[in-house]
């Protein structure tokens, strides 16, 4: 993102109302592929053929702000490869990778990775450093360090349902399963923004603090997100998690989150009344069944609703309750930019 991006984001997040109402989406792979005509596996395996589809997404949409922005990834097996994780590709659907643990009793045998050698990290950094002038010559640069949340992380190494079970059957090996996981986790962050130092704030991604209760929550997920947030000198701490989100929301602001994206299943209302005034929201539209299904029509219609339920300009990034998802047209997009430009300015302030 350019710095005049940054600089509005953090003002917006800060509780600046904007001049302008701002829109931004999460692009990654599950959705720049297709909308640029190319096949996942081309958008992973050629550094130039990445940078062409995220700086035609750019160019396309300049008044949108992207984020990360050229965010390099390689869906979700860029922290799992790091811990030696069997990886199986797709020419045009996302990857996956292997579970590596079949029961939390195993956690004591998981080693610590070296982020700057192990997995897909360094292919990681290195197409950065790659392109590191072509992105700066758009006048944009790397302001995010990004990670997927420990419990993500735990679930791709030995499965959700195991993971589930080991904090109810065995919390201290949960923990230290998580312990690992979570000094990796800042050990990786650290890494990136030694690499870029441009970089001055966090995404960290993490739908399995969804699929936990309160108390869980407080134990398993609280105390470890918390300390990724802090591990650098941060100026936005940016949460994803579009799985249920009512039972962590209360707990955004302990966590240190100052941006939260969240599932379309909830009310922009619902979750600003637990998060507190002091956390930004990112959202909401339902990604899958109108933002990439709907026409245009129903794009606008529906987004000038989650404008009017909500009846606030205050602390938010008008976007979809998610990344965005597969199969979003041009025209959709364009539809909800324009809607929310017509829209969100007769809000009172």
């Amino acid at each position: 993102m350019t710095n005049e991006q940054w600089e509005l984001l953090l003002k917006t997040v800060r509780g600046e109302t904007p001049k302008k109402p701002v829109t931004g989406f999460i692009i990654d792979s599950p959705w720049i592929p297709g909308w640029a005509g190319i096949s996942t596996l081309q958008f992973y395996s050629s550094e130039e053929i990445w940078f062409q589809a995220n700086k035609k997404a750019i160019e396309t949409f300049p008044e949108i702000m992207f984020l990360p922005g050229f965010w390099s990834e390689f869906g979700m097996l860029t922290e799992p490869s790091a811990f030696g994780a069997k990886l199986v590709w797709n020419e045009y659907n996302l990857p996956h990778a292997d579970k590596i643990l079949s029961d939390v009793s195993q956690a004591g045998m998981l080693i610590n990775p070296n982020p700057k050698t192990d997995g897909l990290l360094p292919f990681i950094i290195q197409r950065l450093l790659n392109y590191q002038k072509p992105i700066q010559e758009m006048g944009h640069e790397i302001k995010f360090a990004i990670a997927r949340g420990p419990l993500n992380i735990a679930s791709f190494l030995m499965g959700t349902s195991e993971l589930m079970m080991g904090f109810m059957m065995d919390p201290e090996n949960s923990h230290k399963l998580l312990e690992t996981i979570t000094q990796f986790t800042i050990n990786w962050i650290e890494h990136q923004k030694k690499m870029f130092p441009s970089i001055e704030g966090i995404l960290v991604l993490d739908d399995i603090v969804g699929f936990i209760g309160d108390d869980e929550c407080r134990e398993f997920a609280v105390p470890y997100i918390k300390r990724i947030f802090n591990s650098i000198d941060s100026k936005l701490n940016f949460f994803h998690n579009d799985a249920q989100g009512l039972i962590s929301t209360p707990y955004l602001k302990e966590m240190g989150v100052d941006l939260f994206n969240f599932s379309f299943e909830h009310t922009m209302k619902e979750i600003r009344e637990l998060a507190g005034p002091e956390v930004a929201l990112i959202g909401n539209l339902p990604p899958r069944d109108v933002l990439a299904a709907g026409t245009p029509e129903q794009v606008r219609e529906e987004t000038r609703k989650m404008v009017k339920d909500f009846g606030d300009k205050n602390r938010v990034i008008w976007s979809c309750g998610g990344g965005m998802p597969q199969d979003v047209t041009t025209e959709n997009i364009r539809a909800f930019k324009q809607t929310i430009d017509e829209e969100v300015p007769k809000l009172k302030s």
